[in-house]
């Protein structure tokens, strides 16, 4: 069989794909493969566009270990400890938690990845004050090489928690995960169209008096959509069951917006682009002017998530924050002088130091610059370009984005580096659930 990535980035010939439904055919999944001399790698929804699920083993697919295990809640504060199987997609989970009245505190601007997935690689959102998500995982069980499965959490063998949380699956196969939900609430969203160099002069303004600020900046053009949301109670009619069904004017934005804009029309601008290098920077001057002001309330997961079905490459780097505006004008300047054909914009998001041994944003307070390009255009000397510059200022590539650096690079990067090299070792010391990509990152 093949397996291919959403990105078409990557592709893997396993030997075989398993489809376990239950923790014990999960753990016989691993126990065969081992007893077979194969490596194995788990996937969920393949939309990481590093390598990081390629294997010539076993591909253990995650999609049928989806229950809702238990919700526990904490009276005195309302959130909740929410377990759920490793598989579960994040629109799946968004649902769940609406349904009891709960929402995940942040969240990606996608929501296609599996749980596992997401926390696995350094899923993270945008806003000053909210962390990623596995900075709210607070259990997990996992698979180890001899099937064996092992509960762990910041008390319950806390290292093996630590590595497992945020570590690419290295470690061993995420059964389940336990997440810390909050009570649900909505989203007041303001998209603008601003000058980009107003928006660079004022940048720690508009971040530090945001909830979540991120803006989109299409190569080239002198303006760009900044979109700013803030953190309302949930309306009555968005509780319960309800919150899955937006009100009529959400219902329109969407159509428009998502669909028209970011979808249809972002395809149509890129088919161009790709067919007449020449205009690109005309339609990127286009595209940015044809985006107009908007505000609405609505549910958080419906704001923070998007569709997203233009297919395209991507590289992310996590810079420090106090260097993400010399940064951004090394990239447009790079792409002023070469005027490469990039008809896709650049996404800037923001997050607040976190703690986790491979956060990308370990210890700083961080910026993060998405490079994308459409997928049938080449991509490799603009990605090149942008990873020089963001490693002349310590940045660190995100897990599950294509990148180019190694384990020599990245271990100057994070502090606990080596407690994370530590512990792969003692959880899977013959290296089962190793592939090329962790050899090259981890050693």
């Amino acid at each position: 069989m093949i397996w291919t990535n959403w990105a078409r980035s990557a592709s893997a010939h396993p030997v075989r794909q398993v489809h376990p439904a239950t923790q014990e055919e999960l753990s016989d999944a691993v126990r065969q493969a081992v007893r077979d001399g194969h490596t194995v790698r788990a996937v969920g929804a393949s939309h990481s566009f590093s390598p990081a699920a390629a294997t010539d083993g076993v591909l253990l697919d995650l999609d049928r270990l989806t229950a809702l295990h238990r919700v526990e809640r904490d009276p005195a504060t309302g959130n909740a400890l929410v377990t759920v199987g490793a598989g579960i997609r994040l629109h799946q989970l968004n649902r769940l938690l609406a349904e009891r009245g709960l929402a995940m505190q942040n969240l990606g601007d996608i929501d296609r990845q599996s749980i596992a997935g997401a926390v696995s690689t350094g899923t993270h959102g945008t806003g000053a004050r909210f962390g990623g998500l596995a900075s709210r995982v607070r259990a997990l069980t996992v698979v180890g090489p001899d099937g064996a499965v092992t509960r762990c959490s910041p008390t319950e063998n806390p290292d093996l928690f630590e590595a497992s949380r945020l570590g690419l699956g290295a470690t061993g196969v995420l059964s389940t995960v336990t997440i810390e939900a909050v009570p649900a609430f909505d989203l007041r969203a303001e998209e603008d169209v601003q000058p980009i160099d107003r928006v660079l002069a004022e940048l720690d303004d508009l971040v530090d008096s945001a909830d979540h600020f991120e803006f989109f900046w299409f190569p080239t053009a002198r303006r760009v959509q900044t979109l700013t949301n803030t953190r309302v109670e949930a309306r009555p009619d968005h509780g319960g069951p309800a919150r899955g069904v937006r009100r009529a004017v959400s219902a329109v934005r969407t159509f428009v917006d998502a669909e028209v804009l970011s979808n249809g029309g972002l395809e149509l601008v890129n088919r161009t682009a790709t067919a007449f290098p020449a205009v690109t920077p005309r339609l990127n001057a286009f595209a940015s002017g044809a985006l107009r002001p908007r505000t609405y309330t609505a549910p958080s997961y419906q704001v923070l998530c998007n569709p997203r079905r233009v297919r395209f490459r991507e590289t992310e780097y996590a810079v420090p924050r106090e260097s993400v505006v010399d940064v951004l004008r090394e990239i447009d300047g790079w792409l002023r002088r070469t005027r490469e054909n990039v008809p896709f914009p650049l996404e800037i998001r923001f997050a607040p130091a976190e703690d986790l041994w491979l956060s990308t944003a370990h210890g700083r307070e961080t910026a993060y610059v998405a490079v994308q390009q459409y997928w049938r255009l080449p991509y490799a000397r603009y990605f090149d370009a942008a990873e020089e510059i963001f490693t002349a200022v310590g940045g660190r590539p995100h897990w599950g984005k294509m990148h180019t650096r190694d384990a020599a690079y990245l271990a100057e990067q994070y502090p606990r580096f080596a407690d994370f090299q530590r512990v792969r070792k003692e959880a899977d010391p013959d290296g089962v659930f190793a592939n090329a990509y962790t050899h090259r990152v981890f050693g």
